[in-house]
């Protein structure tokens, strides 16, 4: 690989990741991912295309790139791949470093559009009764399986809450969505009183220094991590005998799903949910409408009428 491309590249790409961070204020796993996805146009540009400076990339090598990889990403992939080298080249260009923009002609692929997996409330609740009790992490099972519902949490928010967060007596939590923006979000007394039983279990337990301010804790007295949370709710799925993909954020779907069917306002769901546009929260519109079709189609005075009879 030629000093020069690799001298640039360094360079620019270092600013251009202080840019997402502060600029942008995109969430450190944002950040990751577009790093990760420019590290490998990096790669490509640099070892098997043997460029000699950005300057000479055009948009014939960002296609050829694309065509490499994509055969093994999914569309949704291969969108945020796009997305990556579109906002670095953009970024390139509006700096100064490039008199043209190769990457702005690029178009995304189509993505459809799928409705999320949502829980009944009673699904829900069987969650909920599948956790032990009697088994030492089982109240914090049960309050993480609550907060991710009752709240509709991220998994990213849920691990990093902090017991400086918690503002029972009016009745909201803080929680620091993407971006690292801050919201308050309410919180019902079911919630509060399964924090609380697993406050009283977490007293007993080793506490790391570092992490004394850390609402949920493992056995050693860290934080928990993504692959934990995903492990509780499998857990949970499997005892409840439930035949559906579910995930943390499945939790996060029914919960919006839920409000809308009993009709809170939009845009409450979108401020509680922390979505930076309403057009995010409209998804459970669409959601809530697919069960009101159903509804209205299976109890229809004329569904059990032969056609003949119609």
């Amino acid at each position: 690989m030629e000093d020069s491309f690799r001298e640039q590249w360094q360079v620019f790409f270092s600013d251009y990741l202080i840019h997402l961070r502060l600029e942008r204020s995109l969430s450190k796993h944002t950040v990751a991912a577009y790093q990760r996805d420019l590290i490998r146009l990096y790669e490509f540009l640099g070892h098997t295309l043997l460029l000699k400076g950005l300057s000479e990339v055009k948009t014939d090598h960002l296609l050829a790139f694309l065509a490499e990889v994509s055969a093994t990403l999914s569309k949704r992939s291969q969108a945020r791949l796009l997305s990556s080298i579109r906002s670095y080249f953009q970024f390139l260009h509006q700096t100064g470093q490039l008199s043209s923009d190769p990457a702005e002609v690029l178009e995304t692929p189509r993505i459809e559009r799928r409705l999320p997996t949502v829980l009944s409330v009673e699904e829900v609740l069987a969650l909920f009764d599948a956790v032990d009790l009697s088994q030492p992490q089982g109240h914090r099972n049960r309050a993480i399986l609550e907060l991710l519902y009752s709240c509709g949490l991220r998994v990213s928010e849920l691990i990093s809450l902090r017991l400086s967060d918690l503002f029972f007596e009016d009745g909201f939590i803080r929680v620091l969505g993407k971006g690292d923006k801050q919201r308050l979000v309410p919180i019902g007394d079911p919630a509060i009183a399964s924090i609380c039983y697993y406050l009283d279990q977490r007293r007993l337990q080793p506490c790391h220094p570092d992490c004394s301010d850390v609402l949920f804790l493992n056995r050693r007295g860290r934080g928990l991590t993504r692959e934990m949370i995903f492990l509780i709710v499998r857990q949970s799925v499997e005892i409840a005998g439930i035949h559906k993909e579910v995930s943390p954020h499945t939790f996060r779907h029914s919960f919006a799903t839920h409000l809308i069917e009993r009709g809170a306002d939009l845009r409450a769901v979108q401020e509680m949910l922390g979505h930076e546009s309403i057009l995010t929260t409209e998804i459970y519109t669409h959601v809530s409408q697919d069960k009101w079709q159903r509804e209205i189609v299976d109890h229809h005075p004329f569904s059990d009428l032969p056609v003949s009879e119609r």
